[in-house]
């Protein structure tokens, strides 16, 4: 490897209670807030705890509430709109990925205009700095708090933009445990293993560097160890802890490294048929690494080995074979569903196959894969997602 530039948030405030640091942070980058968030973090009391930190740092607020499923370019526009109107200097985003990614576009286009789309595959890059924004995750999944990448659906064509270039980073990352204790149990497996996935990804892709292989190793660690404790009980903020570092290194992981084919099937899944991206990206796994395994077995196995140091003198077909066999149990475990299971019907999804598969090829990432498929053998992973049944074999790993 010839070299590598790494990019991070500028400041991370990592930890139980680190909320409390909102309004004190704010108050360094400007006078005005725009909070990007949701109507669940307000029923949580989330928001109204932000606006506290945010008074007592003297810093005035206005909130934008309407990010209410997979971030699109609507919000983005009327999150913009509410941002000039309001004179907003500072944006703060407080929730999942949605919230986070419709923020990130918010501040770019705030001083670099255009829409949302100039900006997919480069060809618009941003050249002014943006506002400085403040991203708060409240689920362990995304990692978008720490990565210069945000997903945007285009609502007249019904692709998934994958925007990645370093004025999307956060300038700061708030990322507390506390936060992510009212996640349901779906919502904990769905963004955990999209988590997970990211991680896996950056340890396959063939962007990998040595940066990126420590925090992609470190955040499997975390996340299989403790996704079924945060799953099956949710209070327990030291299960919480880890799966939201975790989450965050993954997250490093891949915005420096970048996702393969889980991701490039998962994004025209998710804006043809609505399905949020943890769960798309959760469904998808499965099918995707049995197809990519035999090309990266080495690999694979140097996880099953820094998970498992008594598999060290093992071959590793077999070691790569037991992790995979292992990442299947566990998302049998989390009751992750198959496409079909989730209500696509499946006359639709026959439907749009060629166009999905053409979507995920032009989104980049699944040339990163070890193996780069063909738009063809994407239609037929497609298909055998659909109805993909879990394996009764046990690995007995995690």
């Amino acid at each position: 490897m010839d070299g590598a530039i790494v990019h991070l948030p500028r400041s991370i405030f990592y930890g139980k209670r680190s909320f409390r640091k909102v309004g004190e942070e704010t108050a360094k980058l400007g006078k005005k807030a725009l909070i990007i968030s949701d109507h669940v973090m307000k029923g949580l009391g989330n928001l109204e705890k932000c606006h506290e930190y945010l008074r007592k740092s003297a810093v005035d607020y206005v909130d934008y509430l309407d990010v209410s499923s997979e971030p699109t370019d609507e919000y983005v526009h009327n999150a913009l709109s509410l941002r000039k109107a309001e004179n907003c200097d500072v944006i703060i985003a407080l929730g999942g990925g949605s919230c986070i990614d419709t923020a990130k576009a918010v501040a770019v286009l705030a001083t670099n205009g255009g829409e949302v789309s100039d900006y997919m595959n480069l060809k618009t890059l941003a050249s002014s700095k943006p506002l400085p924004l403040i991203a708060i995750p409240t689920t362990a999944g995304t990692g978008s708090e720490a990565t210069d990448v945000t997903v945007i659906t285009n609502t007249r064509n019904d692709v998934k933009m994958m925007i990645k270039q370093p004025a999307f980073m956060p300038e700061v990352a708030i990322v507390d445990p506390v936060l992510t204790i009212s996640s349901p149990k779906n919502t904990t497996a769905a963004t955990g293993v999209d988590a997970l996935t990211h991680a896996l990804e950056a340890f396959i892709s063939k962007k990998a560097h040595p940066f990126t292989d420590h925090l992609a190793l470190s955040a499997i660690k975390l996340i299989t160890e403790n996704i079924l404790e945060a799953y099956h009980n949710g209070t327990n903020l030291e299960a919480r802890d880890k799966m939201i570092y975790g989450s965050m290194q993954a997250g490093m992981a891949f915005s420096n490294a970048s996702v393969c084919l889980v991701h490039g099937m998962s994004r025209p899944l998710g804006a043809l048929f609505h399905v949020p991206h943890g769960i798309s990206n959760a469904m998808l796994l499965p099918t995707v690494l049995e197809y990519t395994k035999d090309s990266c077995s080495m690999r694979l196995a140097e996880i099953g080995r820094y998970l498992y140091p008594e598999l060290k003198g093992s071959p590793d077909e077999l070691v790569a074979n037991r992790f995979v066999s292992a990442i299947l149990q566990l998302c049998q475990s989390l009751h992750i569903p198959n496409i079909k299971t989730w209500g696509v019907d499946e006359q639709e999804f026959e439907g749009v196959l060629w166009k999905m598969a053409k979507d995920a090829i032009e989104s980049g990432s699944p040339a990163n894969n070890p193996n780069v498929p063909t738009v063809e053998e994407i239609v037929s992973l497609y298909r055998h997602a659909y109805s993909y049944e879990y394996s009764l074999k046990k690995a007995n790993l995690f």
